[in-house]
């Protein structure tokens, strides 16, 4: 019942780039090729690691321009953890000068800190070793995690960043939205039904610095706050942002 909203609300916002989290493909269906095709041709780049009674379960980038180069890589996860988590990369073919962006979505439970921040570990290590020069690498994605939180603070410098010299500004923080930011809210019945505290969880980063002000965010907003046909696209509000290119 959300695939319409969904459609809806990426078409409404109309974005050159988009990461997703939760994308879903099974048999020869692909959420985030489906979504590409039915935006206008849209490129995208997909990956999952999670399958559950043949359902696969990832992260996907979708673009207006060309990706020139796409890759993944599998995040840290506990053996006694069932969550398959990853990031995915797309180098983007840009009428500027190609730029590198990611989509991640870390461990969700509240006492999983210690496994997001290994995951952040691994995710800057990558980024840092795989992001094309001369534009900002923009990290995008649900990471379960608040502004305060170790995982969050290792990505943005407020405590030890775990591969230097990356590290990243959050969009949010940079411009900064209006608002309380919250993408985890009690206003959209999906979240409201787990009774969990509202929370801003999903980021637009960047990373620093930024030459001659490329990558710099002009605006950001919360995406999807409100339902289509009565119904949210998503569990979770998105963000979309103007970066300086």
């Amino acid at each position: 019942e959300r695939a319409d909203p969904i459609l809806a609300t990426l078409r409404a916002a109309d974005p050159d780039v988009i990461a997703l989290q939760e994308v879903w493909a099974e048999g020869d269906r692909n959420q985030a090729a489906e979504l590409a095709a039915a935006l206008g041709g849209y490129h995208h780049a997909f990956a999952a690691k999670y399958e559950f009674e043949g359902v696969w379960f990832g992260n996907a980038v979708l673009s207006r321009w060309p990706i020139a180069d796409q890759g993944h890589e599998y995040l840290p996860t506990p053996a006694d953890e069932d969550e398959g988590r990853l990031v995915v990369r797309a180098d983007i073919d840009g009428p500027r000068g190609a730029f590198s962006v990611y989509s991640t979505h870390l461990h969700y439970r509240l006492f999983h800190g210690h496994i997001r921040q290994e995951q952040v570990r691994a995710l800057c290590a990558y980024i840092r070793d795989t992001a094309v020069e001369g534009f900002p690498a923009v990290l995008c994605g649900d990471f379960n995690a608040v502004p305060d939180s170790d995982e969050i603070r290792m990505l943005t410098g407020k405590a030890a960043v775990p591969a230097p010299p990356l590290v990243f500004r959050d969009v949010w923080e940079l411009v900064p939205g209006p608002g309380d930011g919250h993408t985890w809210a009690n206003e959209n019945p999906f979240a409201s039904a787990e009774a969990e505290t509202p929370a801003r969880i999903d980021y637009v980063f960047v990373s620093w610095p930024e030459p001659g002000g490329r990558g710099h965010a002009t605006s950001v907003a919360l995406l999807g706050t409100q339902p289509v046909g009565g119904v949210f696209a998503s569990d979770h509000f998105g963000l979309v942002t103007d970066l300086r290119y």
